[in-house]
């Protein structure tokens, strides 16, 4: 028996010891949606043998087979008025960007908002919606794809304007995914990451140990605040683990690839991690509205455009870093 039948095998034994109470209380439905949480999950472990990944704590995006810490109070702060997809929904409309460039596709809710020329980078996606005609997606690892180098011939000689990067929760990865990207990112682009702001420790955990996992990308802020300070890094109080907006970005900047082993010794440090309430309690993030309804927008689009000077960019990002943290 392989790997997908064992488990696949266990899950229906268990599931048949259910069925029975479940059928009186929502009658056949049950069966229904036990089998397709059955079929789910045997597609599943099928892409992971296909990775050589059998082990939950080695999967690209892992699941809930840790067993989870519970207990950790959740620090107070302002609840998010939206979600990452939100935010970037509201950064396609205002942007308008001619190149959308994804890392961690998953289900592909970030790339099906792109109404334009796109990219999308994942090991393992399981896209369940459709994605418009002009999407490109890799499945491989984000290092892999950097190391192409046709990596970006699907753009024809664009530079990015609107990147997103939610891969491997763990920073080293993160600050790599940027690292790479900010080499192809148009002057006036943006790139934004997820899961910047996690809400207790336990959530900050390399190895996952909650259901929501932020991982320890949080230090790539820590990191650019000390060796970037030339971005603007806009924490946002995004649902439900925070997200960061990056801008001012410099193709030509080597100061990361100079410090990068000694950034990765910082990166790893290893659990318990220790997170500042800066991060937990979201200081110093600012609301996603504000952030959207900002002319510095339009300013950005002119500048790209042509249609302004290019010497008022430091005008349009004096603009957005000047955004007051949510209260």
């Amino acid at each position: 028996m392989t790997f997908r039948e064992t488990v696949i095998h266990t899950l229906r034994r268990k599931s048949e010891q259910r069925i029975p109470s479940l059928l009186l209380r929502y009658g056949n439905n049950a069966r229904r949606t036990v089998e397709d949480a059955i079929d789910r999950s045997g597609r599943r472990q099928e892409r992971l043998e296909r990775l050589g990944r059998h082990r939950v704590e080695d999967a690209v995006n892992q699941q809930t087979n840790l067993g989870w810490v519970t207990g950790d109070r959740i620090e107070s702060f302002p609840i998010g008025p939206m979600g990452r997809h939100d935010l970037l929904a509201g950064l396609h409309r205002a942007l308008r960007p001619r190149s959308y460039f994804e890392i961690g596709v998953h289900r592909g809710a970030g790339l099906a908002l792109a109404a334009t020329r796109s990219i999308g980078v994942d090991p393992a996606p399981i896209i369940s919606q459709p994605l418009g005609d002009d999407v490109k997606v890799y499945e491989e690892t984000s290092d892999d794809f950097f190391a192409r180098s046709d990596a970006f011939a699907h753009f024809e000689g664009l530079p990015v304007d609107l990147g997103f990067i939610d891969g491997m929760h763990l920073s080293e990865f993160a600050l790599r995914d940027f690292m790479n990207l900010e080499k192809h990112m148009a002057k006036t682009g943006v790139i934004v990451f997820d899961d910047m702001l996690p809400r207790n420790s336990l959530e900050a955990y390399r190895t996952r140990r909650t259901r929501w996992w932020a991982g320890d990308v949080y230090k790539v802020t820590e990191i650019l605040r000390k060796w970037r300070p030339d971005l603007v890094l806009l924490p946002v109080n995004t649902n439900p683990t925070g997200t960061l907006v990056v801008l001012g970005c410099d193709p030509d900047s080597r100061v990361l690839d100079d410090a990068y082993e000694e950034l990765e010794t910082y990166c790893i440090t290893p659990d318990p991690q220790h997170v500042a309430s800066e991060w937990t309690r979201r200081e110093s993030a600012v609301d996603p509205r504000e952030l959207l309804a900002s002319p510095a927008w339009q300013l950005l689009l002119q500048i790209r455009d042509g249609e302004s000077d290019p010497d008022r960019l430091p005008e349009a990002l004096e603009q957005l870093r000047s955004l007051a943290p949510m209260r």
